[in-house]
């Protein structure tokens, strides 16, 4: 490895071996390559770990739907508080929502990516996909692209929207300002819906992909369909296809944070949240109760999803990690993977809460390549 791609950082008593395998999978990776690691176990920091030039452990990066594991939380913790019920529907807090064949969807069904909603037949200009607001004026007048609660597809840049909208409706705040007052600041998390332009000197560019000639072949040789509902629910049917790349190195983006894909974060501060969320943080009692835990992270859709064209698993907005990717993580974890690279969760059964970063777009997208070695290497040591 050359100086530039030296890892630094600490681990606990216990966990070298995760710094041996990030040394490890890191070492074929091109030499301006730059990562971040961080875990908890139960409230504890065990790993602090960073790659790359100009990065160190406070460095911010943009991670995607990752930032969707913020705005679950705070869903979840309205529906804990008994300010918004999983059953109602809809509409019951938005009635503009209602139109269209969409009054009977509820909010546990649009959490759980059942609403059918992913999208727009027209697509959304660079604004409105920076805008939650925006996005969910549109969606209102949307008709459903399959009948409510038949299927699942994820809903990739509107999920987010489509809960901030309700969260505005039933509190008179967005949801970028209720995660900043209950869970960002009382924790000091650098994990950040909506980066202030004072901070801007910590975050790093998104870098591009680099395919090799046959990655690069294949994928010329299948060009994506615009009418398709993964085109749709990624914003590549309109006149101006999102550019998921390049995404977070627009500054409306960061500036606005919308809740699907505008998060900006380090590893520290992913992997802080979930420990504040799941296991406790600075003695504090954990912001989720268990009976909420174990309710977000019961499967709700499993099996083929109609946008991803494959088997995917959710429970209510977060991911259920351990039966999409990772399967020796325990029942009920409940986390979210970033299409650049970065993947954060919380095992509530290990007390383990992870977070990883990265700063150059993995080739096609979402996973990381490393992401399967560097879980197992920390969860581990986690239950070792």
């Amino acid at each position: 490895m050359t100086r530039e791609t030296k890892v630094q950082g600490t681990t606990a008593p216990g966990y070298e071996a995760v710094r041996d395998e990030f040394t490890r999978v890191l070492a074929g990776e091109k030499p301006d390559h730059a990562a971040q690691l961080s875990a908890f176990v139960r409230g504890e920091q065990v790993v602090d770990l960073w790659v790359g030039p100009d990065t160190d452990g406070d460095t911010l990066f943009g991670v995607y739907s990752s930032t969707k594991g913020a705005a679950h939380l705070v869903m979840a913790l309205l529906v804990q508080d008994g300010t918004l019920e999983l059953d109602r529907e809809v509409a019951h807090y938005w009635p503009e929502f209602g139109g269209q064949g969409k009054d009977g969807i509820t909010l546990r069904e649009l959490l759980s990516h059942r609403a059918g909603v992913v999208g727009t037949d027209g697509g959304f200009s660079p604004e409105e996909v920076a805008d939650d607001r925006a996005i969910a004026a549109r969606l209102a007048a949307q008709r459903p692209y399959w009948r409510p609660g038949t299927a699942f597809g994820y809903h990739a840049l509107s999920v987010g929207a489509l809960a901030g909208e309700v969260v505005f409706r039933a509190t008179g705040h967005t949801l970028q300002e209720v995660y900043e007052e209950r869970v960002r600041a009382p924790f000091g998390l650098d994990f950040f819906l909506g980066l202030p332009e004072a901070l801007e000197p910590r975050f790093r560019s998104v870098l591009p992909a680099i395919p090799s000639p046959s990655e690069r072949a294949l994928v010329d040789a299948q060009p994506p369909q615009p009418d398709t509902l993964n085109s749709i629910a990624f914003n590549r049917n309109g006149p101006h296809p999102a550019d998921l790349e390049s995404l977070p190195n627009s500054r409306l983006v960061r500036a606005k944070g919308p809740a699907s894909v505008g998060g900006v974060a380090s590893a520290r501060g992913l992997a802080m949240m979930y420990a504040a969320a799941v296991g406790g943080l600075d003695g504090r009692e954990p912001l989720l109760k268990p009976d909420t835990v174990a309710e977000v992270g019961q499967i709700h859709s499993n099996g083929f999803d109609l946008v991803a064209r494959a088997h995917k698993s959710y429970g209510v907005g977060f991911q259920n990690v351990a039966e999409a990717w990772h399967p020796f993580l325990g029942a009920g974890t409940i986390g979210h993977r970033g299409v650049g690279g970065s993947q954060a969760f919380a095992d509530p059964r290990s007390g383990l809460a992870y977070g990883y970063t990265r700063r150059r777009f993995p080739f096609p997208g979402s996973p990381a390549p490393e992401e399967e070695r560097l879980v197992r290497a920390v969860h581990t040591a986690a239950v070792t």
